[in-house]
């Protein structure tokens, strides 16, 4: 690709931008070498793996690679059987735990999500899990080596603890001696040249038979080593020898186990700052509101609706262009500062970009073509040094450019051949343009000459485009209409600006008639599409808002026909129990009637005469249960009772409902019953509560949340965005974290650090476990390195 082109265009200021969204060094140095690619293959993958990135930070948040870095260096020492210390060691232990997180982070819950581009990346990565455990085991800090590491350097020491104390045992009698208190400067020990030591007055000398360590300044005080420790320092010594030959020993096999897997440590190290790399295009494409540009080999570009990316992206003007299809060459004109030169860049960029494998701050199906290489002639490029005026400079460049491009370049021309006299600038600009256009190359120019407007509106593959200018405030509006010539505008600046009306009116009169109606007619052109568009705007406005209300609708009806479904499906179950019993009670009856028959005696007929009455008013009470009836309205109410808001309820239909009118002369008023509007008499309503109360007990509810408000104001106030449970059971940690995480969850702190330190683990195990039911626990992770690393959890609220 030109290099001139990415300068000028500033591609660089990209992979600036792109560079602060990698977490490591090495996904830092991948961004840093970016450059657009030709292939369309390599062009697809890199856009897919960007969006399947995106989709992932959307869905699950981003995944930090911080800590990931180059042990290349340290991989080369162990092929020479070299050991390594322990801050190396750790390093490699920090890139085994973020592979873990990474696959932690693939292993997607839902696996309707499908298989996406990153998966094959994610499972190669391979886990060190025993080696991670072992280097965590044995090394605290990089000054620190566990005394877990190894069984011998436990015992040492203990050892080292036990003379120790002998030590100071010794010293300790001495010092609180009362008959060597004199003799003493300072009733302390102290320690010189690694030797424990007592200060003794200079005088006192020969009283501590000894060596002696060192002085003072003034030669007053003595650090004497008394020859009764003489041993035991001795011996000390040689237990720290032998503490720092263990520790030598543990270094040396843990490096022995690095070095069995160095080259899946080497994959692992690459995959991973692939990864990081991916996900830095995905970080940097949400922050401008990207979206993937469908590429194709047929040469069309279509921009919809896309944002310079290195403008604000709240200030910026969108603009739309199409390039390729219709028409392979776009003359853009306008006043300065009206965004022609940025529409350029605009374009530009985006190629260069989306060639990248970038997403592209644009509309949902935006396209892009792929170019060979990108020409831009773009700025003031006068060289004082090589004696070129801008006009010469910026030929100078065309030629080379015209030399270069080919039907697969874009060309992008700013102020094609100004700085020189109009008449031979504009038939020169026309000439250029004609050669680009002849060997089918797509270019994209700026003027201000008028000759190339009429050059573009009567030649075949040109297009004209201007960039809007509100002459009322004598500002540009930023945005390019396509298919329109621009106006200058001079006059009407100056006219507004306060020049006098009648140089105005002179000049106007040096200008031709046919001029004068050709810039008139681009005003009404203008004005025209500027027209459309904002009716096409309000067209597609009312077009999604009408989708919406038929949405609603339909949920609407969907959720009628579910409610009358489940009501049928209830009576009919209701209807079953009814028969059911009604048989059953008929069945007994049979039976005992058929019994009774047998032996017609006075007793049984009474007996059959009573069953008979039961069986009559057990059916009358089905009878009733089976048929619905309107409850009847227990309270008479007059016309003057009823007021609109009022909440009632109609009685013959068994409905709550609102009063909607004022009841007429006949006392018939319509009520409002969900989505139902009937007209019924105040007869068959029952007033439920009236508009006053329910006003009253709306005023309350919004008391009640404007309180609440201020609860979680005050509780944010006071409450500590950390917790520390060190020395805690596991339930004393659940039960005390319970508590602070709901203030915490009350107070809408983001995110919290909980405190529980490394130990055995089982406090950290536990409290993780704990985390994972909490529903308003959106994710929780360790802490990075350097910010309380495993001894901290850091959770995140929904």
């Amino acid at each position: 690709m030109n290099e001139k082109a990415l300068r000028i265009l500033e591609y660089d200021k990209i992979i600036e931008q792109l560079m602060t969204h990698a977490s490591s060094e090495m996904g830092k140095e991948l961004c840093k070498k970016l450059q657009p690619s030709t292939n369309l293959v390599e062009i697809e993958v890199a856009q897919e793996q960007t969006k399947d990135a995106l989709t992932r930070v959307y869905q699950y948040g981003s995944l930090s690679f911080a800590g990931l870095t180059n042990i290349t260096a340290s991989l080369k020492r162990l092929e020479v059987q070299a050991s390594l210390c322990a801050r190396e060691l750790l390093d490699i232990a920090r890139i085994l735990e973020i592979t873990n997180n990474a696959k932690q982070y693939s292993n997607r819950e839902d696996d309707r999500d499908g298989y996406d581009s990153l998966d094959g990346m994610f499972n190669e990565l391979i886990a060190m899990t025993p080696l991670l455990l072992d280097i965590r085991r044995c090394i605290i800090a990089e000054d620190e080596i566990s005394d877990d590491a190894s069984a011998a350097l436990k015992q040492v020491r203990r050892k080292i603890h036990q003379t120790n104390q002998r030590v100071h045992g010794q010293l300790a009698s001495i010092v609180n001696s009362s008959s060597n208190k004199n003799m003493l400067q300072d009733s302390l020990i102290t320690m010189r040249n690694g030797r424990y030591c007592i200060p003794v007055k200079a005088e006192y000398r020969s009283s501590f038979p000894g060596m002696i360590h060192d002085q003072s300044s003034t030669g007053s005080t003595l650090f004497i080593e008394p020859m009764s420790v003489v041993q035991l320092n001795n011996a000390l010594k040689e237990l720290e020898i032998e503490e720092q030959a263990e520790i030598e020993r543990v270094l040396t096999a843990l490096s022995e186990q690095v070095a069995i897997v160095s080259e899946d440590l080497q994959y692992n190290i690459e995959l991973l700052a692939k990864l990081d790399f991916i996900f830095a295009k995905a970080k940097y494409a949400k922050s401008y509101d990207g979206s993937e540009p469908q590429f194709n080999t047929e040469g069309i570009i279509d921009i919809k609706q896309g944002r310079h990316p290195l403008l604000e992206k709240k200030k910026v003007v969108p603009i739309n262009v199409t390039l390729g299809d219709e028409f392979d060459m776009l003359i853009v004109t306008g006043p300065n500062t009206g965004g022609k030169t940025v529409s350029l860049k605009t374009v530009g960029l985006f190629s260069l970009m989306g060639q990248s494998g970038l997403h592209i701050p644009a509309f949902q199906g935006s396209r892009l073509t792929i170019f060979d290489h990108i020409f831009a002639d773009i700025g003031d490029e006068q060289s004082i040094e090589q004696n070129l005026s801008t006009f010469s400079s910026h030929m100078t460049n065309i030629v080379s450019i015209l030399e270069a491009a080919t039907d697969q370049s874009l060309v992008l021309l700013d102020e094609l051949c100004g700085g020189t006299d109009p008449i031979e600038g504009a038939a020169l600009a026309i000439s250029i343009l004609t050669d680009l256009l002849n060997r089918g190359v797509h270019t994209m120019a700026t003027t201000h000459y008028s000759e190339l407007k009429m050059f573009a509106l009567s030649t075949p593959g040109i297009e004209n485009a201007c960039c809007e200018f509100d002459v009322e405030t004598l500002s540009p509006t930023y945005h390019l209409l396509v298919g329109i010539p621009g106006k200058s505008n001079a006059f009407a600046i100056s006219q507004k600006l306060g020049l006098a009306p009648m140089i105005i009116e002179h000049a106007n009169s040096q200008i031709d008639d046919s001029v004068q109606d050709f810039e008139s007619l681009l005003a009404d052109l203008e004005k025209s599409k500027r027209t459309i568009e904002e009716e096409q705007e309000q067209i597609y406005h009312y077009k999604k808002e009408i989708e919406e209300l038929k949405a609603n609708l339909q949920k609407k009806q969907d959720d009628i026909k579910e409610k009358r479904a489940k009501m049928l499906q209830e009576a009919r179950e209701e209807a079953y129990n009814i028969i059911s019993e009604a048989k059953e009670v008929a069945d007994e009856a049979i039976k005992k009637y058929n019994s009774w028959g047998k032996h017609p005696e006075q007793k049984n007929t009474k007996r059959m005469e009573h069953k008979r009455s039961d069986l009559r008013g057990r059916m009358n009470k089905l009878e009733k249960d089976m048929a619905y009836r309107g409850k009847k309205s227990k309270v008479r109410h007059t016309k003057e009772d009823f007021s609109i808001g009022d909440s009632v309820f109609v009685s013959s239909l068994n409905l709550n409902g609102e009063v909607v009118t004022l009841p007429n002369a006949k006392g018939d008023l319509y009520v409002q019953m969900g989505m139902m509007r009937s007209l019924v008499n105040i007869k068959d309503l029952e007033i439920l509560k009236s508009a006053k109360e329910i006003k009253k007990e709306e005023q309350r509810e919004n008391s009640k949340a404007r309180n609440k408000g201020r609860t979680s104001v005050n509780k944010a106030a006071h409450i500590s965005p950390e917790i520390n449970l060190l020395g805690l059971t596991v339930s004393e940690a659940t039960a005390k974290l319970d508590k602070y995480l709901d203030d915490a969850y009350l107070a809408n702190l983001s995110q919290v650090r909980v405190i529980h330190g490394k130990g055995t683990g089982a406090l950290r195990k536990g409290i993780h476990q704990y985390l994972r039911k909490v529903k308003y626990v959106t994710n929780f992770h360790l802490a990075e390195f350097g910010e309380g690393d495993m001894g901290v959890t850091i959770v995140s609220f929904k």
